[in-house]
C-alpha cells in the first residue's frame, strides 16, 4: 500500500470537467443517507475485512506536515491493512470551501472532509451520523454542534481566540494588558504612536485584510462577545432589524470600525496577508495580532525568540464589571460523507484518529487544546498566561449559524469578513452599510418565509 499525496490547485477547466461530467447526478447516489445507523455499518466486520481507498481532504499545513512526517497511512494500515488514504492537500480553507461546495454538487465530495461549525448546515445532508461512535462519545464538543440530532461532525481540537503580544514591546512603551475595550483601544494607540515614530511600517495591530478572513476574531466572534450569546447568529435570523442602533452586532461593529480606522493597522492593512503579517508580527514589527491557538506556531516557526511572547484574552467588555467572555469552538469537525463508496472503513478511520493510536501524539505536535475528554491535555504556557490573567472569564460555545441564518446570508450577500476589509477603504460609512443589511435582511426573511 501506498500513501498519495495530492497537491490540488482548482482551475476554471477542472470545475467545468466537474460539471459536464457529472452532469445530474445531484443526490441520487449518496450512499446509506437514508439507511443504516454508523453502529449498524460497523457492525461485526474485522478491521482485516474492511478494504478500499478513501480520500482525506484537508487545508491545514500542520495537519498535512505531521501526517506526512509521522507515516499517518502506514499507522493506520497497522490495524486496517486493507484499507489505503490518500490525503488530498488544498492550498488553503478558502479554497477548500469552493471546492467542497462544488463537489456537493458534483456528488464527489472526499470519504473524509472537515467541517467548521458554520458550516455543518450546508453539508448536512452529505454527511452521515457519527452519534454511534467513540470518538464523538469522548469528545467534549461534539454534541454541541449536532445538527438535528446527529453527529456530523467530531471536532479535532477545541479553539480558544488569543490576542498574542511582545511582552517586552509593551514594557517599553508602558502599556498594561487591558481588561476593557476601551482600555484595548488606548494600548494599540499608544504602541502606535511610540513605535510609529521610528518605524513607518509598523503595525501596532496586525491584520492581514488583503485576504480578509483574518479579521474573523472581530467580526464573525465580537457580536457573539459583545452578548455572551454563542447563538448570536441564529437570534439574528428570527429579527428583522438586526444591524439597527443598539443591538448587539451593531454595538460589535462600531467598536471594531473605530479601532480599525484609528491608524493602529499601519499604513497598509488591505496590502498585506496574514502570512505576511504574522511574519511582521514574529520580527516584532507589531505588537499584537488576534489569532486562533493555532497560530502559536506560525509565531514559533517565524520567531527567532519567543521568550517575551504573551496572550491575552480580547476584551470585549465595556467595564471590568460586566463578564468577561470568552469564544470557544470546536475547530476541524471530521466528517464521513455520504458520497463515500466505503462509509465503513471511512467512520472506522475518524475512530482510529481519535484514538490513543494517532490523537495524542498529534495533540501535542499541535498547540490547540484537546476536544477529547479521554485525553486531556495542559495548554502550551504562553496560551496558558491568557487564562491567568483573566480568571473570571465567562466560556461563550460558538455556533457558525444554523439553516436559517445561512440562507438569509446568501441571499443578502452578508460577508462579515468581507465587511471588515471593506471598513478600510475610501468612502466607507459604517452606518449607511448597517441600514442597508436591515433592509436587505427584512426582505430576504420576507422572500424565504423565516419567521
Amino acid at each position: 500500500m501506498r500513501k498519495k499525496l495530492l497537491a490540488i490547485i482548482l482551475t476554471c477547466a477542472m470545475v467545468t470537467s466537474i460539471f459536464v461530467g457529472c452532469g445530474n447526478t445531484g443526490k441520487e447516489n449518496q450512499g446509506n443517507s437514508d439507511g443504516a445507523s454508523t453502529e449498524e455499518s460497523t457492525g461485526e466486520t474485522s478491521k482485516e475485512d474492511l478494504s478500499g481507498t478513501l480520500t482525506f481532504t484537508i487545508w491545514d499545513n500542520n495537519l498535512n506536515t505531521y501526517i506526512e512526517e509521522n507515516d499517518m497511512v502506514g499507522k493506520f494500515q497497522e490495524q486496517y491493512p486493507n484499507v489505503d488514504i490518500e490525503v488530498e492537500k488544498i492550498k488553503d480553507d478558502s479554497e477548500y470551501w469552493n471546492a467542497m461546495k462544488m463537489r456537493a454538487s458534483a456528488n464527489q465530495l472526499p470519504d473524509i472532509m472537515f467541517n467548521k461549525p458554520f458550516t455543518l448546515s450546508r453539508f448536512k445532508d452529505y454527511l452521515v451520523d457519527l452519534s454511534g461512535t467513540d470518538a464523538s462519545a469522548n469528545n467534549e464538543l461534539a454534541q454541541g454542534y449536532a445538527v438535528d440530532g446527529k453527529v456530523l461532525g467530531v471536532p479535532m481540537t477545541a479553539g480558544y481566540e488569543y490576542v498574542y503580544y511582545w511582552k517586552d514591546m509593551f514594557k517599553e512603551a508602558g502599556v498594561e494588558i487591558p481588561d476593557t475595550w476601551e482600555e484595548f483601544e488606548q494600548a494599540a494607540k499608544t504602541l502606535q504612536d511610540y513605535y510609529g515614530k521610528s518605524n513607518a511600517d509598523f503595525m501596532a495591530l496586525a491584520c492581514g485584510l488583503k485576504d480578509e478572513w483574518p479579521d474573523y476574531p472581530f467580526m464573525e466572534f465580537m457580536p457573539a462577545l459583545e452578548s455572551g450569546n454563542g447563538q448570536n447568529w441564529n437570534t439574528m435570523a428570527t429579527q428583522n432589524e438586526p444591524f439597527a442602533e443598539g443591538t448587539d452586532i451593531n454595538k460589535a461593529y462600531q467598536k471594531v470600525y473605530n479601532l480599525f480606522t484609528s491608524g493602529v493597522l499601519g499604513k497598509d492593512p488591505l496590502g498585506l496577508g496574514n502570512d505576511q503579517v504574522t511574519a511582521l508580527f514574529a520580527t516584532k514589527n507589531a505588537a499584537m495580532i488576534a489569532l486562533g491557538d493555532w497560530g502559536l506556531q506560525n509565531i514559533q516557526n517565524g520567531a527567532e525568540d519567543v521568550s517575551e511572547l504573551g496572550t491575552f484574552y480580547l476584551p470585549a467588555r465595556n467595564s471590568e464589571s460586566d463578564p468577561f467572555n470568552v469564544i470557544v469552538q470546536g475547530d476541524s469537525l471530521m466528517g464521513v460523507t455520504t458520497h463515500s463508496k466505503n462509509q465503513e472503513a471511512a467512520v472506522a478511520f475518524v475512530e482510529w484518529f481519535y484514538s490513543d493510536a494517532w490523537y495524542p501524539d498529534y495533540l501535542n505536535y499541535v498547540t490547540s487544546a484537546s476536544s477529547m475528554k479521554n485525553f486531556p491535555k495542559e495548554k502550551d504556557p504562553v496560551l496558558a498566561e491568557a487564562d491567568n490573567l483573566s480568571p473570571d472569564k465567562v466560556l461563550v460555545m460558538y455556533d457558525g449559524g444554523g439553516d436559517d441564518f445561512a440562507a438569509i446570508q446568501n441571499e443578502t450577500t452578508f460577508d462579515y469578513k468581507k465587511l471588515g476589509a471593506e471598513m478600510m477603504t475610501e468612502g466607507f460609512v459604517l452606518d449607511t452599510a448597517l441600514t442597508e443589511l436591515n433592509e436587505k435582511w427584512a426582505a430576504a426573511r420576507e422572500k424565504l418565509q423565516i419567521q
